[in-house]
C-alpha cells in the first residue's frame, strides 16, 4: 500500500472525518466534498444513505418536514480486495492516490501510535470472526478481521485474517460502554491472528 493511501486511513481515525467530511455534516456539505458521483437510498423516509465507493454517509430525520442530520460514516475498507482502489471516490484518489486491496490493522496501528494516536478495545457482537478497536477522541472505531468461519469457502480476494473491515465515526463512548456490558471484555488478538491468509 502506498504511503499517501495509509495517509488518508490515519488522517480519518485521527480526525474523525473524509476529506473534511464530518459524521454530522448534512448531504449537501458531504457531497460537496466528495462530489455527485454516489449512490442514494432511503428504506423509510427517515433515514437515507450515500454510497460514494468505498465511504458511505448515513443520515436521519424525525420527520419528511425536517432537515436530514449527520449520523455517521463508514469506510467499506472490505470492498477493496473486489473492485481494487477504483471503487474508492474520485476526490480521495485525487488526494491520497493509488489505494491497495488490502489495509492491515498492525501496520496501521503502528502508524497512529507513532502520531500519538492510541486505539482502545471495543468488544462488539461480531467476535471472534472480528475485533473491534476505537479512538475516544475522535470516536473513531475499526473492525478488523479476525477469523473465517469453519463453514465458509475461501474465495480469490477475501478477506484476511489481519486486514481492516470498516472503519466508522461516530462511535460514542456511551456506546462502547454499553457494548463492554453486553459483550464483556474481548482480546484484542485472537489465537487465529496470522493463520491463514
Amino acid at each position: 500500500m502506498t504511503p499517501h493511501s495509509l495517509a488518508f486511513y490515519v488522517h480519518v481515525v485521527a480526525s474523525g472525518t473524509v476529506l473534511g467530511a464530518k459524521p454530522t455534516d448534512g448531504p449537501d456539505r458531504v457531497t460537496a466534498i466528495l462530489g455527485s458521483d454516489f449512490a442514494e437510498g432511503s428504506l423509510d423516509g427517515h433515514s437515507m444513505w450515500r454510497d460514494y465507493g468505498m465511504a458511505e454517509f448515513h443520515w436521519t430525520r424525525e420527520t419528511p418536514d425536517h432537515p436530514w442530520k449527520g449520523h455517521h460514516f463508514t469506510l467499506q475498507v472490505h470492498r477493496l480486495p473486489y473492485g481494487g482502489g477504483s471503487i474508492v471516490n474520485q476526490a480521495i484518489r485525487d488526494r491520497y492516490g493509488r489505494f491497495d486491496r488490502h489495509l492491515r490493522f498492525d501496520k496501521l496501528e503502528r502508524l497512529l501510535e507513532k502520531r500519538g494516536v492510541v486505539l482502545e478495545d471495543a468488544p462488539d457482537m461480531n467476535a471472534p470472526a472480528f475485533t473491534r478497536h476505537w479512538q475516544p477522541a475522535s470516536q473513531v472505531s475499526v473492525m478488523t478481521f479476525r477469523a473465517h468461519p469453519e463453514w465458509r469457502q475461501r474465495r480469490r480476494g477475501d478477506d484476511r485474517i489481519g486486514d481492516v473491515y470498516s472503519i466508522q465515526s461516530s462511535v460514542s463512548a456511551e456506546g462502547v460502554a454499553r457494548d463492554r456490558e453486553r459483550y464483556g471484555a474481548q482480546g484484542r488478538r485472537s489465537p487465529t491472528v496470522g493463520a491463514g491468509s
